[in-house]
């Protein structure tokens, strides 16, 4: 059974939700967005922490750390701005890192959005 986690971010324009947990497994979407819906705009690093921020909250809500992350996928417009990236994920994440892909996209759904992630978490029993 698939139980919707309130993420506290307004419900998404687009036919999808932000968190989903499922047997143990929490499954969940971010973007720059902050929770009075507007999107963060500034640059790659500024768009990276409020995209982590989401991501936070939304592991918060469930009784999850970042060290419950498994997977991570990143989503960027440009490969230049994965160093900036990196450098905030490095903040936000300890070692051992969870395994992750980045790749770059022409473009992203949001307009103004630099990056997305996709959050694969297994849950602490």
């Amino acid at each position: 059974m698939r139980r919707i986690i309130e993420t506290g971010l307004p419900k998404p324009a687009a036919p999808f939700t932000w968190a989903i947990e499922t047997n143990g497994t929490l499954y969940s979407a971010h973007v720059p967005i902050r929770p009075d819906g507007s999107i963060e705009t500034g640059d790659a690093a500024r768009q990276t922490e409020v995209t982590l921020d989401h991501l936070r909250a939304t592991l918060k809500a469930v009784g999850a750390t970042p060290a419950d992350v498994a997977l991570v996928q990143i989503y960027l417009t440009s490969l230049d701005h994965k160093p900036a990236v990196d450098a905030v994920y490095r903040s936000f994440f300890n070692e051992p890192y969870p395994v992750r892909a980045c790749v770059a996209v022409s473009a992203l759904p949001t307009p103004g959005t630099m990056i997305e992630t996709v959050v694969t978490a297994v849950l602490p029993r």
